[in-house]
């Protein structure tokens, strides 16, 4: 089975690496874009099956390009590249629907693997750090949290915050309102006796719940 590919990234030495890597493959590319803006456009124009995004572009983000495509393109497939593997980026992308997360320098076998799940919609590997991160925020308890009184939902908030989400993140990831995020918030922080998310947030990855 084809697969035809949209590379999205404003380095010009990525397009030319993944274009060697996907050389005879059943992987076509069909567009290049160096921005976020291009990207959207591209995409409504050709319909491919998988868009390869870089997470950080001037301009309109990589997390921002990809929700837009969500809204204007539902059905491609896209998976976000970064430099970092860093759980902010990782969360901020699993919110707003990519299919995977991969780190650039990622050898050519496990590039083409996660390609071929991503379009087959199998999901990334368990040993991914999307799955973790996935895994991280869909967790509500913890044994740790059991002398601070935290309900499981509060638990998953406070999560949420260990990883840098904005309270209509946080609402987006739960399937809650703001406002049942900001009593959440208001509840984390009395219970635990910080000064604001900030500090708690800082603590939870101290305390190693991220």
């Amino acid at each position: 089975m084809s697969i035809s590919v949209v590379i999205v990234d404003d380095h010009e030495l990525i397009h030319n690496g993944i274009e060697s890597m996907l050389a005879e493959t059943n992987a076509e590319i069909v567009g290049h874009a160096y921005d976020g803006t291009d990207a959207v456009r591209l995409c409504n124009s050709l319909n491919p099956d998988l868009v390869l995004l870089d997470v950080q572009m001037p301009g309109l983000s990589g997390i921002d390009t990809l929700a837009e495509l969500r809204q204007q393109c539902p059905d491609v497939c896209v998976i976000m590249l970064s430099t970092y593997a860093n759980p902010t980026y990782v969360a901020r992308s699993i919110i707003r629907g990519a299919s995977d997360y991969l780190i650039k320098g990622t050898g050519r076998a496990e590039l083409l693997s996660v390609m071929s799940r991503a379009v087959l919609k199998q999901g990334p590997p368990e040993s991914s750090i999307y799955k973790r991160i996935h895994h991280l925020m869909s967790r509500r308890k913890d044994k740790q949290m059991t002398s601070f009184k935290l309900t499981n939902r509060e638990v998953q908030v406070l999560r949420h915050l260990g990883l840098g989400l904005s309270n209509a993140e946080i609402s987006d990831s739960l399937g809650i309102s703001i406002e049942t995020v900001k009593e959440h918030v208001q509840n984390i922080l009395r219970k635990t006796n910080a000064s604001d998310r900030t500090q708690v947030a800082v603590w939870a990855v101290r305390e190693q719940l991220i």
